[in-house]
């Protein structure tokens, strides 16, 4: 096994490379602005720092959102882009599901990512492992009180949700923890059936996840201007 993950639903553009049992390389860059053109680069970097070629990938995964429609949907077709390419299989994992499982905590969570417009992205979760609810999006005073928070929609939101529910985790989706999320998955008997069915707990087939419509829209027709 060979998984290549990488993800550009946040601010982060991350890639990295897992063989089944650890992280062989990873690599993360913070632009919010340069996703299609860091994204490549930054695969090239975790196949040259691992010493393995493109060709050597047994499956590629792609966070799946929810997030911002451009970034998103830079990694998604790259993804597809990639696995046919490969002849090999594409999958999608929540990109929430990512945040959870690199967070290390142990109890019942909600993960909150940004999602513009004053709102968050958000998904509740009994363990790192297993999501309960979401992803949903609402306004940051709107999240189910008392638990801890865990991404970058909780450190930027944390005087309306309660500095002391935020938690020190990693604020984005690395990578390395959604590779490793993958791999787990990936080992289990007849996965792709599964995952093609839609009944996959974490793997989907690589689709986005939208919430809401997109910031951009096609302009209406011009009213007519009476004589």
């Amino acid at each position: 096994m060979l998984v290549l993950a990488f993800d550009t639903a946040t601010p982060a553009v991350t890639a990295a490379l897992h063989d089944g049992e650890r992280v062989l390389a990873e690599s993360t860059t913070v632009d919010a602005r340069r996703h299609g053109e860091l994204l490549v680069p930054t695969i090239e970097t975790v196949l040259r720092e691992a010493g393995v070629a493109l060709g050597d990938v047994t499956a590629v995964v792609a966070g799946s959102g929810p997030g911002p429609y451009t970034g998103l949907r830079v990694g998604l077709v790259t993804a597809q882009a990639l696995a046919t390419s490969l002849g090999v299989p594409a999958y999608g994992v929540c990109t929430l599901d990512a945040v959870a499982y690199g967070s290390g905590l142990a109890g019942p969570f909600l993960v909150a990512t940004d999602a513009r417009r004053k709102e968050v992205f958000w998904g509740h979760y009994e363990d790192p492992r297993v999501r309960l609810s979401g992803p949903s999006v609402d306004r940051p005073q709107d999240l189910p009180g008392e638990l801890p928070l865990v991404g970058a929609g909780a450190r930027m939101y944390a005087e309306i949700v309660g500095p002391s529910r935020v938690t020190g985790a990693p604020e984005y989706p690395f990578a390395g923890a959604l590779a490793a999320l993958a791999a787990e998955q990936l080992g289990e008997p007849d996965v792709r059936e599964v995952v093609e069915s839609g009944t996959h707990p974490v793997l989907s087939l690589p689709r986005p996840i939208y919430l809401r419509r997109p910031d951009a829209q096609v302009p209406s027709a011009p009213k007519k201007v009476s004589a």
